[in-house]
């Protein structure tokens, strides 16, 4: 893409700040972010003072290793209930979507839910309750949480996000997403 794609402009800031910002409309009790590649320029360009940011030095292993970074984490220094997995390149999730995982969270019931792309793709954004930090934790491998959540499937409320999944993987995808969104 020429440059990180975190740090693609959308609306008045760029795709991880607007996830950032999205995520502090919560209200949670913490916020991370995951860095890998790129970590010091990313960095750099964060302006937010109530996150912290951790560096995850396995980045190439993929999506999941970066969870399990951060789930690891989470676990040696914080008590939580869950864990919400967020993408900043999902710039049509809005702060309305995510309070719903919120609103159906119910803590200690082994609740995953996950967001429902169509047909029956479940993913992020998705909130884990912390029975699932141990295979979380153990993820390496650039499927990310997939293969857990269909793994405990009868544990998974699914709220259908199809309208808002634009996942940005090459300039072409970020540049028809960004002209029909600004």
């Amino acid at each position: 893409m020429g440059k990180p794609k975190q740090l693609l402009p959308w609306k008045n800031t760029f795709l991880l700040s607007h996830t950032i910002n999205n995520a502090l409309q919560l209200g949670s009790s913490k916020t991370f972010v995951v860095l890998g590649a790129n970590y010091k320029r990313i960095k750099a360009e964060i302006q937010q003072e109530t996150i912290q940011i951790v560096f995850n030095a396995d980045w190439k292993n993929g999506l999941g290793s970066s969870i399990a970074f951060g789930v690891n984490h989470i676990l040696n220094n914080y008590n939580v209930d869950g864990v919400f997995v967020l993408l900043a390149d999902q710039p049509l999730i809005n702060v309305s979507f995510l309070n719903m995982f919120f609103d159906l969270f119910k803590s200690g019931k082994k609740q995953i839910i996950a967001s429902k792309y169509g047909n029956k793709k479940l993913g992020v954004p998705a909130l884990f309750d912390k029975c699932y930090f141990e295979e979380l934790s153990k993820l390496n491998t650039d499927k990310g949480a997939k293969k857990l959540i269909e793994n405990h499937l009868k544990n998974v409320l699914a709220l259908n996000a199809k309208h808002l999944i634009s996942d940005i993987d090459t300039m072409e995808d970020y540049k028809r997403l960004y002209n029909k969104n600004h």
